[in-house]
């Protein structure tokens, strides 16, 4: 069932190539791509507090606790995965940047959900649409589309994956299989940055270059998977294992694009 995080007041701040499965590139412009031309911040979230996120929407059994500046996410007794959607539909081209940080090494995967909408343009929380639980085909294969990124990947079913994912979604096609992401052994504190310059998506860990595709060629590995996805919502997707704390959560658009 969706559970929206109840409070008093909100605290964010909403102000005014290759088809198919490909290595990510790194070419000598990844370093200038890196540090993208922001324009306006159409997005602030610190994410320290519940009344940060009393309007984001939580899908499928996941808490959030707030300790020393963080948001931590889990799912109690690891009864479940879950979605945690920001509230504000984000435009075609944007760069969106967060910290993120594991508290347990042994098991858990991490996903950055984005683009996404009903796949008939509806906003994903149109009462219309099926309820969606956390469970992954709901996302992936269901009634919306999006794009999704596993940045940490350590599941149980899968330990300790050396790579990041790029999907389109809902036919779940692998677009690229990039290069390694956070270390599943890691408990430092990484910086993301995702960059969507229409149909052009990077990710970055702390700098490297992770992601790097352009979804120009609709057809992978003999599926349709349509045209390149526009303007949509963006959400934080956790395995049931998974245990991680989120801060700082900052979107532009781009004057680049």
């Amino acid at each position: 069932m969706r559970q929206p995080i109840s409070c008093l007041f909100s605290a964010f701040l909403l102000i005014g190539s290759l088809a198919g499965c490909q290595s990510a590139s790194t070419n000598a412009m990844a370093s200038a791509e890196n540090n993208p031309h922001k324009g306006r911040l159409i997005y602030h979230n610190p994410m320290n507090a519940p009344e940060a996120v009393a309007d984001w929407i939580m899908e499928g059994p996941g808490e959030v606790t707030f300790s020393d500046g963080w948001m931590r996410m889990y799912s109690p007794d690891q009864a479940m995965h879950h979605v945690f959607w920001a509230p504000v539909q984000l435009p075609d081209s944007f760069v969106a940047e967060w910290q993120a940080q594991s508290l347990n090494d042994e098991a858990g995967l991490v996903i950055v959900f984005f683009a996404a909408k009903g796949e008939n343009g509806e906003n994903i929380f149109d009462p219309a649409l099926p309820a969606r639980d956390g469970t992954f085909t709901q996302y992936t294969e269901g009634a919306i589309r999006s794009y999704h990124i596993s940045y940490y990947a350590n599941a149980a079913h899968n330990p300790d994956r050396g790579h990041a994912n790029l999907r389109k979604n809902n036919t779940f096609s692998l677009l690229q299989q990039g290069q390694v992401r956070i270390p599943t052994d890691s408990t430092k504190v990484h910086q993301i940055r995702l960059i969507k310059r229409q149909a052009h998506i990077q990710l970055y860990v702390d700098d490297r270059l992770v992601i790097d595709y352009t979804d120009n060629q609709p057809v992978v590995d003999g599926v349709d998977t349509g045209p390149a996805l526009t303007n949509g919502w963006l959400g934080f997707r956790q395995m049931k294992w998974t245990d991680f704390q989120y801060r700082s959560l900052r979107i532009w658009t781009l004057t680049d694009a």
